[in-house]
This record gives C-alpha cells, sequence and structure tokens, in this order.
C-alpha cells in the first residue's frame, strides 16, 4: 500500500448514491503566477485517492482539480461542471488536509474533511 499523502481527497456520487470510480485528479501549488503539477491520481474503486503527493508539503496555496467531465463522459451522463478546481490554503505542514467532494451531474459540495 501507498504511503498516504497530506492531501487526500475522496469523491461520492450523490446521483448515484456511490463512490465517484476513476475521477482524474491533480494537485497543483501556486508558485508567484504559475500552478505548478504536484501530483495526479485516479480516484479508486471507493472514490478515494490516498496518495496525491507526498507525505509532507511546504505551506502554500493548494488547488484540487477533479476532471469531472471526462467522468460523466463515461457514465454517459451530462455534466454542468466539466472540472471542479477547489484552491485552499495548506498553512501548517504537519497536518493532514482531507478535500472531499459531493458530486451530482449539476451541483458539487466539499469541506474540509479529517
Amino acid at each position: 500500500m501507498s504511503e498516504i499523502s497530506q492531501v487526500t481527497t475522496h469523491v461520492l456520487d450523490a446521483a448515484e448514491g456511490m463512490p465517484a470510480r476513476e475521477v482524474p485528479v491533480t494537485l497543483t501549488v501556486q508558485r508567484q503566477s504559475d500552478w505548478i503539477t504536484v501530483a495526479e491520481a485516479v480516484t479508486d474503486d471507493d472514490g478515494r485517492v490516498t496518495a496525491l503527493g507526498p507525505a509532507r508539503l511546504e505551506p502554500g496555496t493548494y488547488r484540487i482539480v477533479f476532471d469531472t467531465g471526462r467522468y460523466f463522459a463515461v457514465k454517459g451522463r451530462p455534466a454542468f461542471y466539466p472540472d471542479i478546481t477547489i484552491t485552499f490554503a495548506l498553512t501548517d505542514s504537519e497536518q493532514h488536509y482531507h478535500v472531499p467532494v459531493l458530486l451530482s451531474p449539476f451541483a458539487y459540495s466539499t469541506y474540509r474533511g479529517s
């Protein structure tokens, strides 16, 4: 099993009541006006990504981009949001940051998980 990274995520498809499998996910960090890719992954059978970058990251502004358009296209369902970008401040390099998404074709919600 891979080491758990400092940033993890979990995507649930609320319309199906199931984990959202095989959602492409990208973690980036802001460096001046550029966004630099830190890691890329795909959600597992439980809709989770536990290996999204290293075990420790420097404090800074990060974002996770979920390729929801690809996910819904594979399912043959429309998607109002072709991607979801969540930008967050990682302020403590000792804390774990879990960024879950509750997803449907026409809405999404997120929060800081544990």
